[in-house]
């Protein structure tokens, strides 16, 4: 279930304890209520983990558990409007203009007074489950490996499918494999196999093995999932095919001109992972359109379908295999134990050998019992793990595998949660972590524990993704510098889907009725109006995704009319060109996404009485004129970012967003300055500036950001210097400098943050002709990387005095800098230097 009663019990406890709400209830007299429903909460939660774990075998003890979070959440909504009131009292006595305190403190009593006694009706019922008072989770399982951040496979990770690998190879580079059919104009192979197999990761292998790559004059990669849309399959292979976005406004047309040019008589592989599409008419439409190539050319589909591979087969279907027992165990060994640790506890091995032999051969089962294993070495953890009862359900191959449902069990409350909301997002979707920490915490999921109180709550949300990740929830990890993306296996979504069912639900075509508890929603259909089951739904709906580009808009404001406790509302790819000033009325929202929106001019005036939003996602906004006048009033705010027609994105306001944590500027092609006046931004920990083409500088006046730690600034032509105007900073960690051509130092203000600085990346920038001479004053510097610098000639003196380098890569700079680098004595602690003119690269490794 999305959501926990013991979670939503713990955050109405946080709520009642804070110093705000012992204020605000002595100046409504309401304190004894207040207190009451802190009593009875406080109580309830007690027993809510007995409850939750026990409620799958007693349906009368489920269903006071939904009653409960009825109530719950009706708690939840009211005292959000008491902190909302408090944000816009803090405004108001800001700037002005004040409103009347509280004027719904008459209506406030009441509604605390109801839900007070509807809990207390509750809490009288409890007695009758016998429940135990808990106060952690039991059977959590902690263990941890945080190894997990490469986009691809490594060989030395995969296990038993070396011949799987080799035949998959033989039929792409040998003779033809098609069955004498002279109508085959491009030869096809499903790997056919039942979930969790490996089916992608040995795509993968082949995709990305040394032969095959110098076989094939193009290789493209797409994920078709569910829904087998060809015109979609055309955009995603040329993007795959020259890694350009595609512009929406070309016609269907055109889009396939383009992917036959892009074809034209060139051998390439294409790889679509994961087709569920039976209808043989589909896949005729679009193999004809990858006609155009070399007869040389092949496809490879993976899929669990039998079906599917009949349908797509030009020659044999190669099923895989379930790995052998040996390989299992082999498998099993390098996920739940360190590097011959098996060896020291022969007794957590034999029970192991149990455990392999019930996960069938499926590799993902036995990873992610390996890593739920990992580091443990009392034997009751393990026999837990062997002797469930989960492994006694019926299974067929269509199931939820019980390894994963065993794994999530054995999760704590907080990251249960954060996995179902995972849910509500489509198939192969591809994650942004800064995004998803959003997203959680728009939803007060993210929880400090004792010894985390000094951690931002990004910086919890961090942690649950990379715990998830340990656990093999999430995968195919890409880095970027300020972000990373992953995904989600199709078995995990599954498993995702099955214990949010009860709260999240994504409605299409099909959908004609909605049950009462649902509370998030995600539309991967377009409608043509408003359907009938719309009206059904209850008034507390919490998130609203649409998953389809051009939204209705119809639907989109019977939302924002209808689902006043909305925290999260997506409305990303839109194309309406006004938002409706109702949105204003939204004050519990704390996630709007309106990026890529190409047509929207402005937003409403209202939509800065949003106190408690803290992401506003305004990229790809091309046409947004300006940002609305009083953005400072939108106090709560961490997470934005923008894209505006304008020539100065912020005057004053910007002084005034001290939550501020991330702010991205992408494509402002008009923008001279971000800051145009003296301006502090007192938390802001991440600035993005991204093809900003007329950028002169990045302030005009003195900016302070004493806590930022990442700097990343690409693609602005025209900015010449980092230092005019002066960024005062001492707490920078990463330094990204990328296509500014015209750069030719380094700022000065860079010496600050000599404590700080670990990574410092400059490319692209053709008149950076020297690095300064206090570069090697940068005590905590490990991974300078400078390509793409023609004119860099020398490297400062001194090198040798980086004390804390691991790491240095220079590519594709002046060949003198290789001769210099082989006479100074800090080379020394090199292992190796490879080539030295410009048409190779210099690495360096410590």
């Amino acid at each position: 279930m999305a959501e926990l009663a013991y979670d939503i019990a713990g955050k109405i406890l946080e709520k009642l304890g804070s110093l705000a709400y012992e204020g605000i209830s002595l100046v409504l007299n309401i304190q004894s209520e207040l207190e009451e429903l802190k009593g009875t909460t406080s109580t309830i939660k007690d027993v809510l983990l007995d409850a939750e774990e026990k409620q799958a075998s007693n349906r009368a003890l489920s269903r006071w558990l939904k009653q409960l979070k009825v109530i719950f959440y009706e708690a939840e909504d009211v005292l959000d409007e008491v902190e909302y009131e408090v944000l816009k009292k803090q405004v108001t006595r800001t700037y002005g203009r004040s409103s009347s305190a509280f004027a719904f403190r008459s209506q406030l009593g009441h509604k605390i007074k109801d839900i007070r006694e509807k809990l207390a009706k509750i809490a009288a019922n409890k007695d009758q489950f016998n429940l135990i008072p808990r106060l952690e989770d039991r059977h959590v399982i902690h263990g941890r490996r945080m190894d997990m951040t490469h986009s691809f496979v490594p060989p030395s990770e995969v296990i038993g499918r070396d011949d799987d690998k080799k035949n998959i190879i033989h039929f792409l580079m040998g003779p033809d494999a098609a069955d004498n059919d002279i109508n085959v104009n491009v030869n096809v192979i499903p790997i056919v196999g039942i979930g969790g197999l490996g089916k992608t990761t040995i795509a993968k292998l082949v995709y990305d093995d040394e032969r095959v790559a110098n076989h094939f004059d193009l290789r493209t990669w797409v994920c078709v999932s569910e829904h087998f849309d060809v015109n979609r399959l055309i955009k995603d292979i040329l993007k795959s095919a020259t890694g350009a976005n595609i512009d929406k406004t070309l016609g269907v047309d055109l889009w396939q001109t383009r992917l036959r040019n892009c074809l034209k008589n060139k051998k390439f592989l294409l790889i679509l992972d994961d087709v569920w599409n039976e209808d043989r008419s589909k896949w005729i439409e679009l193999k004809g359109l990858l006609s155009g190539g070399s007869m040389e050319s092949r496809i490879v589909v993976t899929t669990r379908s039998r079906s599917v591979a009949s349908v797509v087969k030009t020659g044999p279907i190669y099923t895989l295999k379930s790995l052998s027992h040996d390989d299992c165990l082999s498998l099993f060994v390098k996920w739940a134990f360190k590097e011959g640790e098996d060896k020291q506890y022969p007794n957590l091995l034999e029970i192991g050998k149990e455990v392999v032999k019930k996960c069938i051969g499926v590799p993902l089962a036995i990873r992610t019992l390996g890593n739920l294993l990992f580091s443990k070495v009392d034997e009751w953890e393990w026999k837990f793990v062997r002797d469930n009862g989960i492994w006694k359900l019926e299974q067929n191959e269509s199931d939820i595998l019980p390894a994963l449902k065993l794994s999530y069990d054995q999760m704590s409350s907080h990251l249960k949660q954060c996995f179902a909301f995972c849910s509500l997002f489509p198939k192969d979707h591809l994650f942004d972590s800064g995004e998803l920490i959003a997203f959680w915490m728009a939803h007060r999921l993210l929880n400090k524990t004792p010894n985390s109180q000094i951690l931002e709550l990004e910086d919890v949300g961090d942690m649950y993704i990379k715990e998830l990740l340990s656990k093999s929830f999430f995968q195919d990890v890409t880095n970027a510098t300020w972000y990373y993306r992953f995904k989600m296996h199709d078995l995990v979504h599954d498993l995702a889907l099955k214990v949010a069912e009860e709260e999240c639900l994504t409605v299409d075509l099909r959908t004609h009725t909605i049950a009462g508890t649902i509370h998030h929603l995600s539309f991967s259909h377009n409608a043509q109006q408003v359907p009938n089951y719309f009206y059904t739904l209850s008034h507390g709906v919490r998130t609203t995704l649409f998953q389809v580009k051009q939204q209705v808009p119809t639907l989109v404001e019977a939302c924002i009319s209808r689902f006043k406790y909305l925290r999260v509302l997506d409305l990303s790819d839109s194309s309406f060109e006004v938002l409706s000033s109702s949105i204003g009325t939204l004050k519990h929202l704390r996630s709007l996404n309106l990026a890529g929106n190409t047509r929207i001019k402005k937003l409403p005036n209202s939509i800065c009485e949003l106190y408690n939003l803290q992401t506003l996602l305004l990229r790809g906004c091309e046409s947004l004129e300006q940002l609305p006048k009083n953005t400072r009033k939108m106090i709560s705010l961490r997470y934005l970012t923008v894209t505006t027609t304008c020539t100065y994105l912020f005057e004053n306001d910007v002084c005034f967003l001290s939550s501020l944590r991330l702010l991205g500027i992408f494509g402002c092609h008009r923008l001279k300055f971000l800051f145009q006046r003296i301006g502090i931004l007192a938390n802001l920990r991440t600035l993005v500036v991204s093809d900003c083409n007329n950028l002169i500088a990045l302030t005009n006046a003195p900016a302070e950001v004493p806590a930022l730690e990442t700097l990343e600034i690409f693609g602005c032509k025209e900015l010449i210097s980092l230092t005019e105007g002066v960024l005062l900073n001492r707490s920078l960690k990463k330094l990204k400098i990328t296509n500014v051509p015209k750069l030719e130092v380094l700022p000065g203000w860079l010496k600050s943050s000599s404590n700080t600085l670990q990574y410092l990346h400059i490319s692209m920038c053709q008149n950076l002709t020297n690095l300064p001479k206090w570069l090697p004053s940068l005590k905590s510097l490990q991974t300078p990387e400078i390509f793409d610098c023609y004119k860099l000639t020398s490297l400062p003196l001194g090198m040798d005095r980086l004390t804390a380098l691991q790491e240095l890569k220079i590519l594709y700079c002046n060949e003198s800098i290789g001769s210099e680098m082989q006479r100074g004595r800090w080379v020394q602690k090199s292992s190796y230097i490879n080539g030295l003119d410009t048409s190779s690269s210099i690495y360096v490794m410590s």
